[in-house]
């Protein structure tokens, strides 16, 4: 079945992603920056509030994945936290678009990967 709607708000459909192990985890997996830089928002939209941003390279845990259609576009978003300067806790919490993030089941790659792409 198709739903549809004339009041041309963005519809956000849940997202599942694949199961984790084990399945408690309170993080999906690690990623790291794959564009220049990102800005990480405070919600998972184009032009959501920015809280900051994050370089290339720039290792992040992936906390939760959303799926938001835009314009009968899907755009898939993570919810991520990094170590930030410029924050008290010195770590920012926020969405990033999925497509310039490379995600990793493991912390170890997920480094690797982040020294590989350093200058």
């Amino acid at each position: 079945m198709l739903l549809g709607s004339c009041t041309g708000n963005d519809e956000e459909l849940p997202f599942n992603p694949p199961p984790t192990n084990p399945l408690g985890r309170a993080f999906i997996g690690y990623g790291v920056v794959n564009v220049s830089f990102t800005h990480v928002s405070e919600e998972p939209e184009q032009d959501g509030l920015s809280l900051g941003y994050l370089r290339r390279g720039s290792l992040v845990k992936i906390l939760e994945r959303r799926s938001v259609v835009r314009r009968g576009s899907p755009e898939a978003w993570l919810f991520v936290s990094a170590a930030y300067q410029g924050v008290s806790d010195g770590v920012i919490r926020g969405w990033l678009r999925e497509g310039g993030v490379d995600v990793y089941d493991n912390e170890s790659q997920a480094r690797t990967a982040s020294e590989a792409m350093a200058p």
